[in-house]
């Protein structure tokens, strides 16, 4: 039997570290832009009880299936209301997916190899951040996890519980973000085939259980999409009627967004993977492009399977080509080049010369992430608490504990200084730098110093003004200010920027009490307001005020 790469006890003390702040994470307030959204879709369910229709703030919405809303509004009725309810589906869901990495790098490889890609993708930047800026993607990366890990199981078995988890795992994917996250294990599962030459698979009956039962699985969905909208020709969304819910979510909602028809974002950077995944993947990114070097040099000798090289490649051009990009898109390849990263450091333990490089790689990165976080923790936004301080004291120790350490060599050495680094990093993130950031997000504070003193059943909002962290942590729908709310002889709050008070007063209006909050857009910085001294300048002020004529 072969030695472990890491013991047991070492496995166990860097999970309990990346355990830690990930549920530190699941308390901290959500953030107003996908976040807060998604959490308000989920709201309207709980408070209207229509589980059926999709809608935010702006009417019906034609984006993501219902997966994460029905989690999340679930989540509600268990715990109510709050920053935990709403992350803890995907918390869940991260845990399946670490899980799912393990039982993927067992089956192409060894166990070995399935423990430290688990280990990898749980301690990577984007994955961790997935779990506090809330969206699709850890239960999309979990999903998708899971069925490439039951595809590889029945392609070596051909065992039918592996097709039920196969298409269990992909319709989980598609009722959550649509067809991508079929088509990742679809690549996965082809890349594999062919690498084992196992030709007599594509004739297999059991491909058609798995199609049946897919089918069945994501059916729910397709339903909801028909309610919504097939039965209602007059909804309109992005200046269309007539919507075929039905064939939205079965075809046009990944073409849409590949084609940039819902929108451009870095639609000409053809270079977006490859810079992204350098910060989306760290520390680990660069490992990872090395060992993606290492295995296009023998791909066609078939030294090493071809199902994570296959699925990076892939993925790296639709991206690249993709009219419309956003960072978290990476996501979806995590598992596989978890598994790819892993399997290169188990195979090169003997090398000296390439241990001493990824040592040296690793060091450089951990001294870059300490230099970064002491900057946004020492500079911008100081750390005050002294449990704060203490933690962080104990966690730099175990850093430089693996580094210094003459038990372990260099590798070992590089992956769990490099797994405490990332743990020291989300524990400053989650305990001081996002409490402190979201400080200037008006909605949530505005909710915060509100609470008792205006019904949220009588806030309008002020035209076009909209603020999804102040609905959702006063648990109320958005009401638009209309004129004839003035006359029900109740007492009326409006929401609105302190750069529309001039509009509101020349239309007639007289401005009451209020409650004033400064506001800025916190997942848009720039060095200005990172800057303390200038940041208050960077702000404008939401405010909340009894209005009347």
């Amino acid at each position: 039997m072969s030695t472990p790469f890491l013991s047991r006890n070492i496995y166990i003390f860097l999970f309990s570290l990346l355990g830690l702040v990930y549920i530190i994470g699941l308390f901290v307030p959500l953030m107003d832009n996908d976040s807060a959204h998604h959490a308000n879709i989920a709201l309207h369910m709980y408070l209207t009880g229509d589980y059926v229709s999709l809608v935010d703030h702006a009417g019906d919405y034609l984006d993501k299936p219902h997966l994460h809303f029905w989690l999340c509004a679930m989540s509600y009725k268990i715990f109510g209301v709050t920053s935990f309810a709403y992350k803890l589906p995907s918390f869940l869901f991260t845990i399946l997916g670490t899980y799912s990495v393990y039982r993927l790098g067992k089956s192409l490889y060894n166990n070995e190899v399935g423990k430290l890609a688990a280990l990898i993708i749980a301690s990577s930047f984007a994955y961790l951040l997935a779990n506090n800026d809330v969206r699709m993607d850890a239960i999309l990366t979990a999903s998708i996890a899971l069925a490439t890990w039951q595809l590889v199981d029945f392609i070596q078995n051909k065992k039918i519980p592996a097709v039920i988890g196969a298409a269990l795992g992909l319709a989980l994917g598609f009722s959550t973000k649509g067809h991508i996250a079929v088509f990742v294990p679809a690549v996965a599962a082809l890349f594999y085939i062919l690498y084992r030459k196992d030709w007599n698979l594509f004739l297999n009956w059991k491909w058609l259980l798995l199609l049946l039962l897919f089918a069945v699985f994501i059916a729910p969905v397709v339903y909801c999409y028909y309610l919504q909208y097939n039965l209602h020709p007059e909804i309109m969304v992005r200046g269309k009627d007539h919507i075929n819910g039905v064939k939205f979510i079965l075809l046009n909602q990944s073409v849409e967004r590949f084609s940039g028809g819902m929108g451009s974002d870095a639609k000409n950077d053809y270079f977006f993977f490859l810079h992204s995944f350098l910060w989306a993947f760290a520390p680990w990114s660069i490992l990872a492009y090395m060992a993606l070097a290492g295995r296009l040099r023998f791909f066609l000798h078939r030294k090493d399977e071809w199902l994570t090289t296959g699925v990076f490649i892939v993925i790296l051009l639709i991206v690249s080509f993709s009219g419309f990009k956003l960072p978290h898109y990476l996501n979806i390849v995590f598992p596989a080049t978890a598994v790819m990263a892993a399997a290169c450091i188990i195979s090169k333990q003997a090398n000296t010369q390439w241990s001493k490089t990824i040592f040296i790689v690793q060091l450089v990165l951990i001294i870059l992430l300490l230099l970064v976080i002491t900057a946004i923790n020492g500079w911008a936004f100081p750390v005050k608490s002294i449990l704060i301080i203490a933690g962080v004291v104990l966690l730099l120790a175990v850093v430089f504990y693996f580094i210094k350490s003459d038990v372990y060599n260099r590798l070992q050495k590089a992956v769990a200084a490099s797994v405490a680094t990332m743990a020291l990093c989300f524990f400053l993130l989650n305990s001081n730098f996002y409490p402190k950031l979201l400080t200037y997000q008006g909605g949530n504070q505005l909710a915060l110093s509100t609470k008792g003193k205006a019904d949220p059943a009588d806030v309008y909002f002020w035209k076009d003004m909209q603020s999804s962290s102040f609905s959702f942590y006063t648990a109320s729908l958005r009401q638009e200010f209309a004129d004839s709310v003035l006359q029900t002889g109740k007492k009326v709050w409006l929401l609105f920027d302190i750069r529309n008070e001039e509009e509101i007063k020349k239309g007639g209006y007289l401005i009451g009490q209020q409650f004033v909050v400064l506001d800025y857009e916190i997942t848009k910085l720039d060095l200005k307001f990172v800057n303390p001294e200038k940041r208050e300048k960077q702000c404008t002020k939401m405010v909340l005020a009894e209005i009347g004529r």
